[in-house]
């Protein structure tokens, strides 16, 4: 009994340890970078990597209102990265899409950020370092998984 208190103490500080950590070395890198997070940028992220949806569908997935995803579409559809077509599924509703000028965007800065960490890596880090990293990538993507 005592080992599995222990067990679930460790994995609590791990826990609080990995978030704390990651959170500062994102916030860190976006900084660095001026690639700070925002609702636009989220939204054309998601766009990029899931491809089109209706406004209703974007809410849901970033958990934010029918009305301020509605905003947030508006803006980045004036600012040309992102465009509305008439969904062939539900006529009263349109489907967003990432344009070319909002692909380059998200690209430019994915770029940023990883030319700074591999800046990083290649100032701080030893050979033996980069080697542990290495391995803590797919341990780090399985937990990404297990979040969806």
């Amino acid at each position: 009994m005592d080992e599995v208190v222990l067990a679930a103490d460790a994995a609590e500080l791990l826990a609080r340890d990995l978030r704390r950590s990651i959170s500062t070395f994102v916030r860190a890198i976006r900084q660095q970078t001026g690639t700070v997070k925002s609702a636009q940028s989220e939204t054309l992220d998601l766009l990029h990597r899931l491809g089109a949806m209706n406004v209703a569908r974007l809410a849901e997935r970033r958990c934010v209102t029918h009305q301020t995803m509605r905003l947030v579409v508006a803006q980045l559809d004036a600012d040309k990265l992102v465009r509305q077509d008439a969904d062939p599924a539900d006529r009263r509703s349109r489907l967003i899409s990432i344009t070319p000028g909002g692909i380059d965007m998200i690209v430019r800065q994915k770029e940023a950020r990883e030319s700074r960490i591999e800046d990083a890596i290649c100032r701080l880090l030893s050979r033996r370092e980069r080697e542990l990293l290495r391995s803590a990538i797919p341990i780090l993507d399985r937990l990404a998984e297990s979040a969806y």
